[in-house]
């Protein structure tokens, strides 16, 4: 399994470093869009489609990254769509979480695979967009999530269930503490001010937002993200305990499926638009 892991992770750096820091954003977002289109059809098998049905579903986001793409969306700000993305995804992620494997079940099926679908596409928009800003902006992004998960890893296993009462959400992932989520929290926080002061750019997310708002917005802005990357993860959580998986599927071996590996991405990247946009 190790091995496994090791060159699925080997092969995706392969692929991505180079795509990332190409001298245009095109390769880096061909990439996400193959990914986006795999993560489509591992979500409409977790909502009990079958191949062709998850192969339609795929194609479908292909075709609607693509349609934006030829709009020339990737360079445009969208505040409106991006506010609304980001409500729906705070809204959304609420009441997901509040209602439980039971309320996503009674969801009818076809909603979830639209809903998922949409999701995905904003996704893929937001990434892209967030590369056509510039590299550093997309890796601030990315390492708030990975800081996130890392944060909250550690910290769950060394403090989970010492200070808090109970698990954060048993019925969908019973590992996961309120210890991990604080832990997450303070790892983002760190991030967040060692780039700002090391920061001679200006470029990164944390820059951007600390010179439209000030340091007080910027800093609560990294707890709502870290936050929000939680809520991606249950939600996918969430849907892989309903449809009685453990992993999304077996495309990244050692690793699961796509979704198992950009699941907290999924609100943060078009909630991080958002913020910018404000």
């Amino acid at each position: 399994m190790l091995k496994q892991r090791v060159i699925t992770a080997l092969v995706m750096l392969a692929i991505l470093l180079p795509a990332l820091f190409y001298r245009t954003p095109v390769p880096f977002a061909l990439v996400a869009l193959v990914l986006i289109a795999a993560g489509a059809w591992e979500w409409a098998r977790l909502n009990g489609y079958g191949q062709l049905s998850a192969l339609v579903a795929g194609f479908a986001c292909v075709v609607l990254c693509g349609m934006s793409w030829d709009l020339g969306l990737l360079d445009e700000p969208l505040p409106l769509l991006w506010r609304l993305v980001g409500a729906g995804w705070v809204l959304a992620g609420a009441w997901l979480l509040r209602s439980g494997v039971a309320g996503w079940s009674r969801i009818p099926r076809v909603v979830r695979l639209v809903v998922g679908v949409l999701a995905l596409w904003m996704a893929w928009l937001a990434v892209a967009q967030a590369r056509f800003i510039g590299i550093e902006f997309l890796l601030s992004v990315l390492l708030l999530v990975w800081v996130a998960d890392i944060g909250a890893y550690f910290a769950g296993k060394a403090l989970g269930g010492r200070f808090s009462k109970g698990k954060l959400a048993p019925s969908i992932s019973p590992g996961k503490s309120w210890e991990g989520v604080w832990g997450g929290m303070a790892g983002v926080l760190a991030l967040c001010i060692a780039w700002l002061l090391l920061d001679a750019t200006g470029e990164s997310l944390y820059a951007r937002l600390a010179a439209q708002h000030g340091l007080v917005v910027t800093l609560l802005s990294m707890v709502f993200l870290a936050a929000l990357s939680v809520v991606g993860d249950l939600v996918e959580s969430l849907v892989k305990r309903s449809a009685g998986a453990k992993d999304s599927s077996g495309l990244l071996p050692g690793h699961g499926g796509v979704l198992d590996r950009v699941d907290a991405l999924l609100p943060v990247l078009p909630l991080a638009m958002m913020l910018i946009t404000v």
